[in-house]
């Protein structure tokens, strides 16, 4: 027993006594029985990552050889008997093909009777081998004999007669002697050559459990689609019907698929369904079948296809997905030009790597999504194609405010750019003005035509969530019959197409209170970025789009920006499927800036209004000065159009009369300038110049 060690601590008060403190020895520590340092030791080793590589790598190659010996069994079984026409009607008869199973058992039939003949014919194949044997062994040894009677005529010497017959027997007795010296080791080797024959087929085939195939196959990186690899896939998918139905087929499960082939980064595969299984059963397991052909969720889209009971797989090279699209045309070719009417928006690629475009032509568009995902981008592509056509005006509103549409500044005709309630005020009376624009359109002579009227209002979730209300307690958000941007969103939609007056929006993250039924399901263009949740893809495309496959949902935020699902008849849709996914080209602020100059240049010159002025006192010809902008001479048309933008409460009714009064008024009357009625910058300028100077005069008279 150990001794206790005394510690004396001294108190250093000075009145303290001193304290003894006894502290014992702290306990030894147990030692550890030699069998669990034993058993820690053979643990750590059978467990590391090298013994579990030996293992798997010993227990691969040993299944290699029992997996060819099972192919080798298979295909030998196929070649003696019928089994393979017997698995090839099955399958036909699966899948509903009644013709074909009887053309594989017609075919099984005449295997069978050609087997019988051949079955036949060898009941009498001993007594003619034996026959054979006899006449063949007369006929050598004659010939030999004749050669030797040769040999000897010509030689003058008779022993020469038995020479070639003697030659014979000495070489097959050397063939007996290669024969005993090789057979022992040949017994020997031979079950070796056979094991390593099989190990072989095994290998080449992958004859193994997956746990123990090598970790770059048992992960699937970059592994080819190949029919054997989708049959096992939708093999063990899960559903019991196609489950049976493939197990019945045999290796002959391929017949479902239609040819693989190569479409952009990835292939493509037709897949004939069972009888008995539904295309929605394969559709609602989208994420275990592209885990089975080892992909992931992203990688890999089902569609419905024209034929009945097929899905449509697209499955893209291991990825392929993560690599960035080439930058668009609009930047890259400084001489592109647009035609809204018959033109098509370059927009991106489609999954295949081929060009994505989208026509314009008096479709109101939809863009939504989560935040973050480039929505604002994919809206603003579209409207830098078509500014670059010369016809076409813009309103457009920017309820976030941070300037990613500041770039049109002197391109619209109105820019509203900010996320308060004012803003949202103002975006409403801009959308309200068009809607007077288009009332106006409606009812000119039949056979006018318009040019294209574009309001684009981004973020619009911020003006349907607005609690802002007017003067007569009318809400300018929500979605009701009183709400005034709702219902001029809503008129738009009703009747702008017809007269060239469309509806662009963007918002983000869609419910049924930020986007309204009835607003959203307006839309001919319907496209959504990453989303949340499956019913959030219906809001926004539709159900028939995700009906037909459509799962902007599947998309992985921030990694699958600027990737668009896209339901429209404007762009080109494969036959049979109700959507399109699009992985959009990328224009930044300075190339989006770069091509609105070009834009520019192609106009007259357009002031953009900031605001909407909604004060009573009025200027007409300030305003008529105001809405010409740069340009020397305007229609009186356009400023007509142009004053109602400014303001449709002051100028909303005026008439070419009206026009003509006020500049008669001020001196700058309208002129004629190739046949038609315009009005001078000049003169409205010097008009208004010589007015302040004589108003200036009369104050200082």
């Amino acid at each position: 027993m150990s001794e206790n060690v005394v510690h004396l601590y001294k108190d250093t008060t000075p009145a303290g006594p001193t304290v003894l403190t006894v502290v014992p020895d702290p306990a030894p520590p147990t030692p550890v029985p030699l069998w669990v340092r034993s058993g820690r030791a053979v643990k750590t080793a059978v467990t590391h990552e090298h013994t579990k590589t030996a293992a798997r790598t010993v227990a691969r190659h040993s299944l290699y050889v029992v997996g060819g010996a099972r192919i080798v069994g298979r295909r030998a079984w196929d070649g003696r008997t019928a089994a393979r026409y017997e698995r090839y009607m099955r399958t036909a008869e699966a899948a509903g093909n009644m013709e074909l199973a009887a053309e594989w058992e017609e075919r099984g039939q005449r295997y069978r009777d050609a087997r019988h003949r051949r079955r036949m014919d060898l009941l009498h194949s001993p007594l003619d081998a034996g026959k054979s044997a006899l006449v063949g062994t007369g006929m050598g040894i004659g010939g030999l004999v004749a050669l030797g009677i040769v040999m000897a005529i010509a030689t003058k010497d008779v022993s020469d007669v038995v020479t070639p017959l003697m030659a014979a027997v000495d070489f097959i007795n050397l063939l007996i002697t290669i024969v005993q010296v090789v057979w022992g080791p040949a017994v020997t080797l031979g079950p070796f050559l056979a094991l390593l024959a099989l190990w072989a087929v095994g290998s080449k085939q992958q004859a193994a459990p997956a746990w123990a195939l090598p970790a770059t196959v048992r992960n699937g990186d970059g592994e080819p689609i190949t029919p054997s690899i989708v049959v096992k896939a939708l093999r063990d998918l899960g559903v019991p019907a196609l489950r049976n139905a493939i197990k019945e087929m045999g290796d002959a499960g391929a017949s479902m698929l239609g040819p693989i082939r190569i479409a952009g980064c990835g292939v493509e595969v037709d897949v004939t369904l069972p009888s008995g299984v539904s295309t929605n059963e394969v559709q609602g397991k989208r994420r275990k079948l592209a885990e089975n052909l080892s992909r992931h969720e992203h990688e890999m889209f089902i569609t419905i296809p024209t034929a009945a009971r097929t899905v449509r797989l697209w499955v893209a090279d291991s990825g392929a997905l993560d690599e960035p699209i080439g930058p668009s045309p609009l930047v890259t070719d400084e001489t592109m030009t647009a035609d809204y009417a018959k033109g098509r928006a370059p927009w991106g690629q489609d999954l295949r790597g081929d060009a994505a475009a989208l026509s314009l032509y008096q479709r109101h568009l939809l863009i939504t999504g989560l935040s973050n995902q480039g929505k604002t981008v994919a809206l603003r592509s579209l409207a830098l194609w078509v500014a670059l056509d010369r016809s076409v005006q813009f309103l457009m509103g920017d309820l976030k405010g941070v300037g990613d549409w500041a770039m049109f500044d002197g391109l619209a005709s109105t820019l509203i750019q900010g996320p308060t309630d004012e803003h949202v005020i103002q975006v409403t009376e801009m959308v309200e003005s068009a809607v007077e624009e288009m009332n106006r359109r409606i009812q000119a002579p039949p056979g006018t035509v318009f040019p294209p009227l574009i309001v684009v209002v981004d973020e619009a979730q911020v003006a349907f969530m607005c609690p802002a209300v007017d003067d007569d307690r009318r809400p300018y958000g929500g979605s009701k019959a009183t709400s005034r941007y709702f219902m001029a969103v809503r008129k738009i939609h009703n009747q702008g197409r017809a007269v060239n007056v469309l509806m662009w929006q963007g918002t983000q993250d869609p419910t049924d209170q930020n986007l309204p039924k009835l607003v959203r399901e307006g839309a001919h263009t319907r496209a959504s970025l990453a989303l949340g949740t499956e019913q959030q893809a219906r809001m926004a495309l539709g159900d028939k789009a995700v009906d037909g496959g459509a799962a902007p949902n599947m998309l992985r935020p921030g990694l699958d920006k600027g990737t668009l699902v896209v339901a429209s008849d404007g762009i080109k849709i494969p036959a049979g499927q109700a959507s399109i996914t699009v992985r959009t080209h990328y224009i930044d602020d300075d190339g989006a800036k770069a091509i609105t100059n070009r834009a520019k240049a192609l106009r007259d010159g357009v002031t953009t209004l900031h605001a909407i002025d909604r004060s009573e006192d009025r200027d007409p010809l300030a305003d008529i000065l105001a809405v010409l902008g740069d340009a020397s001479r305007v229609l009186t048309a356009d400023v007509l159009k142009r004053l109602t933008v400014l303001n449709a409460d002051a100028y909303g009714a005026w008439t070419p009369g009206d026009l003509k009064r006020v500049l008669e008024d001020a001196g700058a009357e309208p002129y004629k300038s190739d046949g038609r009625m315009v009005v001078g910058r000049d003169r409205v300028h010097r008009a208004l110049t010589n007015r302040n100077t004589e108003g200036s005069a009369s104050a200082d008279g």
